[in-house]
């Protein structure tokens, strides 16, 4: 019996070899490639329609002198170019003057209330790496500050911070005898540390929280390794916690930078719409400037130029940390 061999016909490469010639796409990969960008696209609408739009419209308004006359149809406002801008920079002047003291104090408060935060939720997150009893619990308290709602949170403090009845003066004066008569910490020089503490009461959990979280990547063999060759706790921190940190800590240092210097519902729930001169954060003033002296103008003025401020400051950031991480991977 004979067998007759198949017909050898024309091989084809498979589709992934090199040199495989690529046919039409199909359709149905088409619709997966596009379907991510279709499931992103009520998210894109959204960001558009909350964000970018209305700071169009705030840019806008920075070059009008659009006040209370105007505020019905406010695109009959007068066209006034950079006036605005020039009346919020002249430093000479009333307006320039308050905001560039607003602007210091600002930088001031963030730059405490930031450290402040990172050195508090830091030092709390490495003590609580150990195992112990009731570190649960720990946890969890810590993270009541910031589980809170703003209001809630900040309205107990300004109780705590009258004067006749309120829980600071009871302690510091009637307790502990550390001051010679109750303080007015919403008023006066005061208002400023009185903004710092509950600034920093309210955000260090935070840090706490994203630092815990970083620590759990670090592993626990080289801190055996250095405990065996004779290293102390500080001596573990500077060379192996905070290094293994650096990237958690870029983020995390940006992110309470951002989040302090525009904090606004903390100033206005303690202090009202007049924030005492001490504590005058930029965002009390720009809202001043424009819902309580009707100069809508101005005040988008002035948010502009805070938005060119924090975006200078940002890029600076980012580039001076990436090449410092360059710089400690080579």
């Amino acid at each position: 019996m004979t067998t007759t061999a198949p017909e050898a016909g024309p091989r084809t490469a498979p589709e992934d070899s090199p040199g495989a010639t690529r046919g039409p796409r199909r359709p149905g990969r088409i619709r997966r490639i596009g379907l991510p960008y279709l499931l992103l696209l009520p998210a894109l609408l959204l960001e558009l329609l909350v964000h970018l739009v209305p700071m169009v419209i705030g840019i806008a308004m920075s070059f009008k002198e659009l006040t209370q006359f105007y505020i019905r149809d406010w695109g009959t406002a007068p066209w006034s170019g950079l006036g605005n801008y020039k009346l919020s920079v002249d430093f000479d002047g009333p307006v320039g003057e308050a905001l560039l003291h607003s602007f210091l104090v600002t930088v001031a408060f963030t730059l405490l209330s930031v450290g402040l935060c990172w050195l508090i939720g830091t030092s709390a997150a490495v003590y609580m790496q150990d195992t112990f009893r009731g570190r649960g619990l720990l946890r969890a308290i810590f993270l009541v500050p910031y589980a809170l709602p703003v209001y809630a949170a900040v309205i107990t403090w300004a109780f705590m911070f009258q004067h006749d009845n309120g829980l600071v003066n009871h302690v510091l004066h009637d307790q502990l005898h550390l001051t010679d008569k109750p303080s007015f910490w919403l008023l006066g020089d005061n208002s400023f540390y009185a903004l710092l503490v509950v600034s920093v009461w309210k955000g260090w959990p935070f840090a706490f929280l994203i630092v815990m979280a970083g620590l759990q990547n670090i592993p626990r063999e080289l801190y055996e390794a250095a405990a065996l060759d004779g290293a102390g706790l500080w001596q573990q921190i500077r060379r192996i916690t905070l290094p293994s940190l650096r990237p958690v800590n870029q983020v995390l240092v940006l992110v309470l930078f951002l989040w302090t210097f525009n904090d606004f519902n903390t100033p206005y729930v303690l202090f009202g719409k007049s924030a005492p001169e001490a504590a005058d954060l930029i965002s009390i003033h720009i809202y001043q400037a424009s819902f309580v002296t009707w100069n809508f103008g101005t005040g988008s003025a002035m948010s502009v130029l805070l938005l060119l401020f924090l975006l200078v400051v940002t890029g600076a950031y980012l580039l001076v940390t990436s090449r410092g991480r360059k710089t400690a991977d080579a």
